[in-house]
């Protein structure tokens, strides 16, 4: 009889972790005293109140690790919308989550589901939004034309192709379901409208199943946005003897543009570089032109205009150099190895190494000394913020 009772309680406990995560929240409810209809009500209440508590934070900015009302990242904004609407805690990461909820085909997604991608090469879950139906989510976006919390779509270029799956957190709904989205922040100017599919009535948009042009992510259309920046960072010297370490400093102003015309995200980008160069006793104007598949790794090239007499000081004297304006004046890379996202724009530390064309005037050969003057290396941070 002992085995019995354990059998059915083994099996009782392994069908509530068979099924959706929040199925077993009614486990301490007598079923003698819920009908069915009562439970089923319930979840579909509960779907509701996690959409109502995710629209009242459209708007708020992205922050890497964040999960407040003054910043939160992807993972964070569906675990805060769930801790507000049920008091329930998901894990944090959304690989965690995706994990945690029962997997289901992208065509039986309902609203108050949760839709998951891979959006970097890694392979692993990466981001997760919450599900409204007709195709349409809400979610913490990091990059694109408007970060932060947004309504995107499935159809669009960028989800479509980096969709990974759909989990459930609810026991299926029933078909037909519509939620309400009581909220003041719901799309357009439509608040306590359905959302099962957003349409002309619910989106307040001129066409049916087209949400309005402010709620539209850069980075969910695929059209890109538009960051500025600047940077500062000391330069050091390498391969001379004697002498400081100490070599001067290269600064940064920074126009990029984010595009996925191409199929994959890229960025280009326009810099204005003034340099001190102390080694050579020079001031450089490099304006360059850049190019990368992230902010992480960037390549540039461009003309340079260079002030003063290039020469190095060196044990056997000084050395002379010529040729420091030039059209391609200047060529390198720059590497960002992590960002920190703020409400206050990006900022990265970042190394960058680069080709200056100086050619020597000197009859006598000193390679130190001549490749010291081609070559600078620095270290510094970077900062960069969305302006459209």
């Amino acid at each position: 009889m002992k085995f019995f009772f354990f059998a059915v309680l083994l099996f009782s406990t392994a069908s509530l972790f068979a099924a959706a995560p929040l199925e077993g929240v009614f486990s301490q409810v007598s079923r003698t005293t819920t009908s069915q209809e009562d439970r089923q009500n319930a979840f579909l209440e509960a779907r509701e109140k996690v959409i109502t508590a995710a629209a009242k934070y459209e708007g708020t900015p992205y922050l890497y690790g964040g999960m407040t009302s003054r910043g939160m990242d992807c993972s964070g904004f569906i675990g805060l919308s769930f801790k507000d609407a049920l008091g329930v805690v998901l894990p944090r990461s959304a690989s965690g989550i995706y994990t945690w909820t029962e997997r289901i085909p992208r065509d039986k997604a309902q609203p108050g589901d949760l839709l998951f991608f891979k959006t970097d090469n890694s392979g692993r879950i990466t981001h997760v939004g919450l599900y409204l139906g007709n195709g349409y989510f809400i979610h913490s976006a990091s990059a694109g034309l408007r970060t932060g919390v947004i309504y995107s779509n499935l159809s669009e270029s960028y989800w479509s192709r980096t969709f990974a799956g759909a989990g459930r957190a609810f026991p299926e709904a029933a078909p037909g379901f519509q939620p309400v989205l009581a909220s003041n922040n719901a799309p357009a100017s439509a608040p306590a409208q359905t959302i099962s599919g957003p349409s002309a009535s619910s989106w307040g948009g001129a066409n049916p199943g087209q949400p309005p042009a402010a709620n539209t992510s850069a980075s969910s259309t695929g059209t890109g946005r538009l960051l500025v920046g600047a940077a500062f960072a000391p330069t050091w010297i390498g391969f001379l003897k004697g002498g400081d370490l100490f070599r001067g400093f290269t600064s940064q102003l920074c126009l990029v543009a984010e595009t996925y015309t191409f199929g994959s995200r890229m960025l280009f980008g326009l810099e204005l570089r003034p340099e001190y160069d102390h080694a050579l006793g020079v001031f450089r104007l490099p304006i360059t032109f850049s190019w990368g598949p992230s902010e992480k790794i960037m390549i540039f090239a461009g003309p340079v205009f260079s002030f003063g007499d290039a020469s190095i000081a060196t044990e056997d004297g000084v050395r002379y150099y010529s040729g420091g304006t030039s059209w391609l004046g200047a060529i390198g890379v720059t590497a960002a190895p992590f960002i920190f996202n703020t409400s206050a724009g990006n900022f990265a530390p970042y190394f960058e190494a680069a080709w200056q064309y100086y050619f020597s005037d000197n009859d006598t050969k000193n390679l130190n000394a001549d490749f010291s003057a081609g070559f600078r290396f620095s270290t510094g941070i970077k900062w960069t913020m969305q302006v459209k």
